[in-house]
C-alpha cells in the first residue's frame, strides 16, 4: 500500500502571503473564486502554478494523494481542474480551527487518525516542531511534515523530498525540511 500524501491549499499550492505583492510570483496565476462561504464582497484571489499539477500527478505513482484542506471537497470544484488533478479523496475535518492536543495546530490529531497508521507525508505551512513531537508520541513513526513557507509555495526541492522520501528515504520519525 503506497504512502498517503496529504496537501494543504493555502499556504503549499496557494502561497496566500504572497498576495501582498503587486504580481504573482513567477509561475503563479491569480484565479477568483467563490467557494462555499465567499457569498459576498470581491471574489477570492488564489494563486496557482501549473506546474505543481504536473509535479503531484508525478508523485501520485509513489503516493496517494489525499486534499487535507479547509477546502474538503471543494478542492476538487475550485483547485484540482485547474491544476490538470482528478478528483482526491479529502479529510473530512470533525471540526475546524478549535483546540488541540499540547500546543499543535488544530489539523494534526487528524491527520494522524485519518493515516491510521499507514506511513504518510503531509505538507502544509502551520506545521511546527510541537506537531512533529506529537505525531511521533502517537507512533506514527513513519511519517515525513513538511512546512511550506507561505509566501513562497511549494518549491521543486519541496517535491524531490517527497519523491525521495516515498522511494525509501528516512523514515525515522516525523522529519521536515
Amino acid at each position: 500500500m503506497k504512502p498517503l500524501l496529504l496537501i494543504d491549499i493555502d499556504g503549499p499550492l496557494n502561497p496566500y502571503a504572497a498576495l501582498a505583492h503587486l504580481r504573482p510570483p513567477d509561475g503563479y496565476a491569480k484565479h477568483l473564486m467563490r467557494p462555499t462561504g465567499w457569498d459576498y464582497g470581491p471574489p477570492l484571489p488564489v494563486l496557482l502554478n501549473p506546474e505543481h499539477g504536473t509535479a503531484l500527478r508525478a508523485l501520485a505513482g509513489r503516493y496517494e494523494l489525499v486534499w487535507a484542506t479547509t477546502w474538503k471537497d471543494e478542492a476538487n470544484v475550485w483547485i484540482g481542474p485547474r491544476l490538470g488533478l482528478p478528483p482526491l479523496p479529502y479529510i473530512d475535518w470533525p471540526s475546524m480551527h478549535g483546540s488541540a492536543p499540547d500546543g499543535t495546530y488544530w489539523k494534526t490529531r487528524y491527520v494522524v487518525e485519518y493515516a491510521a497508521g499507514r506511513p504518510f507525508a503531509w505538507v502544509d505551512d502551520e506545521i511546527t516542531g510541537q506537531d512533529r513531537e506529537w505525531v511521533l508520541g502517537q507512533g506514527a513513526g513513519e511519517a515525513l511534515l513538511r512546512w511550506i513557507d507561505p509566501w513562497i509555495g511549494l518549491l521543486p526541492s519541496d517535491f524531490a523530498a517527497l519523491a525521495a522520501w516515498a522511494d525509501g528515504g528516512p523514515r525515522d520519525g516525523p522529519v521536515s525540511r
